[in-house]
């Protein structure tokens, strides 16, 4: 079960990357944004962001405890469950001022989706390197939670920065 929770809380090996392997292991995040995309409804997508941090919160926890170290810079699940949350804003935004919830094959086929993309990548980066305000306060929860609310915070922040640009390119 150790080696399961260790390739889960190292996102399959992309925390494993020799240098910077946050920013490596926060790639892994858009393929987990395509899953919760596939069946286009805003509330799933936002079951699925809310569910993914209570297991976040054990598999990093878990993954602490194996490696006896806290917050191991290996251990890049939590980078992974925020990135769908960067983009919270703008999905919200699209489902409530009546375009609907983008499929993935919609989204995909938007001119500007890659600029979304690396904005949201960027912003997130940001956010969880320099660690304003509670998000640096969010690292002192016990356990697994430390590691993975920061992130999230982090991927909120962004999600409202982003969701704040589109509005206002509307």
């Amino acid at each position: 079960m150790d080696r399961l929770i260790l390739l889960l809380a190292r996102g399959g090996g992309l925390g494993l990357a020799p240098k910077a392997p946050g920013t490596v292991g926060t790639l892994g995040g858009f393929p987990l944004t395509a899953v919760l995309l596939l069946p286009g409804n805003f509330s799933v997508y936002l079951a699925g962001c809310v569910a993914l941090v209570p297991l976040s919160a054990w598999i990093c926890g878990e993954a602490e405890r194996i490696l006896e170290r806290e917050d191991p810079g290996e251990v890049v699940f939590d980078e992974i469950i925020a990135v769908p949350m960067c983009f919270i804003g703008v999905f919200a935004l699209m489902t409530f001022q009546g375009e609907g919830m983008p499929t993935l094959e919609g989204l995909l086929g938007m001119q500007w989706a890659w600029a979304w993309a690396l904005g949201g990548f960027g912003l997130f980066r940001l956010f969880d390197i320099w660690k304003p305000g509670p998000i640096d306060d969010a690292q002192t929860f016990p356990k697994g939670w430390g590691v993975t609310m920061d992130d999230v915070l982090a991927g909120l922040l962004t999600g409202v920065i982003l969701g704040g640009v589109y509005f206002g390119l509307q």
